[in-house]
């Protein structure tokens, strides 16, 4: 249908996925070394495994038991486009390639010191880290290296050419393939715009699920932009609005459930939203989900809890950029390749990022923010990016948790002495995680035992942890979320509950304990709402 003068819409069903050569953009693939340690120690390995065999990738991806798992989930006719991906990566972005191979390097340089001086061990620094790294002990003398990460984001192994976006439409009974496993390919349902992150367009773009825009506005706002695909805005557009909008609150507060370990707060001077993964609506999921035409005009503060894909989404937060005052994160420990600074990653895509301190307060004009240490499901990586958050609107005290584990109830109870009691506990149990090396692996110079691997596990709370936090906080209420369990954002998290999986069992008993002492408990599930006078 051609475009007329009038004005369009981006449509509801359009879904956004930004890419870093032609790879789904998560937290790691962004800071450079991290980057390079993903792409070339995982995502050629996979290309170079599909390209081998690609029927074998193929029978894989389609087996829902390996949902999540290591199969490259494109066509046979896709081959030779990756193979080109492959080269060019090796090509053209060889320093990428030869700056993980300097970490296995500088790792094998620093393994026989033993408390020694590290000083004489600079001039034997591989090239490409040279300038970009300060060799240090641990107070226990073991040796390890520290980044300076913002010197790399201004050097040429941060590469913004690389970024793109692709744009696609979900189709009925067909759902997004998984994406870390996965090349993302221009093709006859995805159209690919080759331009970095930060690029005015994407703002414009995005605004436009609300705001609409003519066609000669579409066509200024993304002029000289490369684009690859067959699908044009035509189909991508829509001259009808959305059926659901904002409607703003006329409460005290008023909280939103927006699926997986995302809220939303809203009071009549200020709205917050929680490590946000903002669901794309469908014919099939009209009333089940929040999605962007229903979110406020303006964001105050957008607060992420940890580095993990799914409390820090990418795809999200750059179509909530044009609307976001400010992002709230947690304190770094600067330099560590296992966990990169998050206000140096937003602040290279865009954002405006302050980094809160452990308790740390920021006032707000009709309530408080405060940040919350958390313990676990970082397999014991010394991983400071983490942070809960605690609420306090209209006399409710809101303590959003995440993935938090009383491995230690102590921290919990010093918290408690600070604090108080709290009257809404959202809390994730996602007590089976993944092993270590699902997220990490490609960061090591070795690999990862078996027993270790298995040992260290991105474990949230079960039963008896979460049963703790509980008995501290002694909330008024209790809400289980983060498990994962919105079909729809499968494609991130790569797994799929039974009433028998382990984290039903546990989150199901402490749903039946609250219970018997009076404690409203709910399992969340898409969307709910509560409001406050």
């Amino acid at each position: 249908m051609p475009f007329g003068e009038k004005t369009y819409y981006l449509r509801e069903d359009v879904y956004v996925e930004p890419l870093i050569l032609k790879w789904y953009a998560w937290p790691y693939l962004v800071p450079p070394v991290s980057a390079a340690m993903n792409l070339a120690g995982r995502s050629l390995r996979l290309m170079k495994s599909f390209v081998a065999n690609p029927q074998l990738h193929r029978a894989a991806s389609q087996n829902p038991g390996l949902a999540g798992g290591d199969f490259v989930d494109c066509s046979e006719d896709q081959v030779e486009a990756i193979r080109a991906l492959i080269d060019t990566m090796e090509t053209e972005h060889g320093d990428l390639m030869q700056l993980r191979q300097a970490v296995i390097e500088l790792n094998q340089l620093l393994q026989p010191m033993q408390g020694m001086s590290l000083e004489p061990l600079y001039a034997s620094l591989p090239q490409a880290l040279r300038g970009y790294v300060e060799l240090v002990y641990d107070m226990n003398h073991s040796p390890t290296f520290r980044l300076i990460e913002g010197l790399l984001y201004e050097g040429t192994l941060y590469k913004p050419q690389v970024q793109s976006v692709s744009l696609g439409r979900l189709k009925e009974g067909k759902p997004r393939p998984f994406v870390l496993s996965s090349p993302r390919l221009p093709d006859a349902n995805h159209l690919h715009l080759e331009l970095e992150f930060v690029h005015p367009g994407l703002d414009a773009l995005f605004a436009s699920r609300t705001s609409p825009v003519t066609r000669e506005e579409l066509r200024r706002i993304l002029d000289g932009v490369p684009m690859q695909g067959a699908p044009g805005f035509a189909e991508l557009m829509s001259s009808e609005p959305p059926a659901l909008v904002h409607r703003p609150t006329s409460d005290k507060l008023c909280i939103s459930y927006l699926g997986h370990a995302g809220l939303m707060l809203e009071t009549p001077r200020t709205t917050i939203l929680v490590d946000p993964v903002i669901a794309t609506r469908d014919g099939q999921r009209a009333e089940q989900v929040i999605s962007f035409s229903q979110l406020p005009p303006s964001i105050d503060y957008i607060c992420l809890t940890h580095t993990h894909m799914d409390h820090v989404c990418i795809e999200t937060l750059l179509q909530l950029r044009h609307k976001t005052r400010f992002v709230l994160v947690p304190k770094n420990n600067g330099g560590s390749l296992a966990d990169p600074s998050l206000k140096l990653l937003l602040g290279k895509i865009g954002f405006k990022t302050v980094e809160m301190e452990d308790m740390e307060t920021l006032d707000c004009p009709d309530g408080r923010i405060r940040a919350l240490p958390f313990l676990g499901e970082h397999a014991d990586l010394n991983i400071r990016s983490k942070t809960a958050w605690l609420f306090e609107f209209a006399g409710e005290k809101i303590f959003s948790g995440a993935d938090s584990s009383s491995i230690d109830e102590c921290l919990y109870q010093r918290i408690h002495r600070l604090i108080g009691d709290i009257d809404l506990l959202f809390i994730g149990m996602e007590c089976v995680g993944a092993p270590m090396s699902w997220l990490y692996g490609s960061l090591f110079s070795r690999p990862i035992p078996r027993m270790i691997n298995e040992s260290r596990r991105f474990n949230g709370s079960d039963y008896a942890s979460a049963q703790k936090i509980v008995d501290i906080f002694r909330p008024r209420e209790v809400y289980v979320y983060a498990l994962g369990m919105e079909p729809w954002f499968r494609y991130f998290m790569g797994m799929d509950y039974d009433e028998n999986a382990r984290q039903i069992q546990e989150s199901g008993r402490l749903l039946a304990s609250c219970a018997q002492r009076g404690i409203r408990a709910e399992r969340l599930f898409a969307k709910r709402v509560w409001t406050f006078n």
